[in-house]
């Protein structure tokens, strides 16, 4: 199992390497381009850092993934994640708030943290690059469980991830009577 730990702000790459478990899935530079390419003309670029150590947001991420033809759907928290049918997905990308801290002393800064979530093996993984080791979550029952609990809080957001065909037909998400 690929478990990328937390470098800098890196934690959209981080996010995106654990998700597709592949080192070479993106590199920094390669971020880098995509926020250029977002604000071609902006001197400080809205989509990272000033300080250029990470701290993507989500245009990023999104762009990321179409480079291998993949969708982030943002995910109606007042919907059950039971509706998504998780044998047509990729994973998720769990965006969190995080605390900004310089050595052990946290500053009053507040910061967003992204975490990918998939099955690998049977199982669904936490690859929280903040963790020491990949979290194992369980079952697709125990998942579920987990994103609910994650989403009942506001400044929590979760992106499904799929690919574009599937996003197209919207096969991701069960119809309203068919929850798992």
């Amino acid at each position: 199992m690929y478990h990328e730990k937390q470098q800098r702000e890196l934690c959209a790459l981080h996010a995106l390497n654990n998700l597709f478990q592949d080192k070479s899935s993106f590199s920094k530079s390669q971020l880098d381009q995509i926020c250029q390419s977002l604000s071609p003309n902006e001197y400080i670029n809205p989509h990272r850092s000033i300080l250029g150590l990470g701290n993507y947001d989500v245009n990023v991420i999104i762009a990321a993934l179409h480079m291998k033809d993949c969708e982030a759907i943002w995910f109606d928290k007042r919907k059950d994640p039971s509706r998504i049918d998780t044998s047509k997905i990729v994973g998720f990308i769990l965006n969190v708030p995080s605390n900004y801290k310089v050595g052990f002393v946290k500053l009053p800064i507040q910061r967003r943290h992204w975490i990918a979530i998939r099955q690998i093996n049977k199982e669904y993984w936490n690859l929280d690059s903040k963790l020491d080791a990949p979290q194992c979550l369980g079952d697709e029952s125990s998942m579920l469980q987990y994103l609910r609990e994650q989403l009942q809080s506001n400044d929590k957001e979760l992106f499904v991830v799929c690919t574009g065909e599937v996003d197209k037909s919207q096969q991701w998400l069960l119809p309203d009577n068919e929850q798992r």
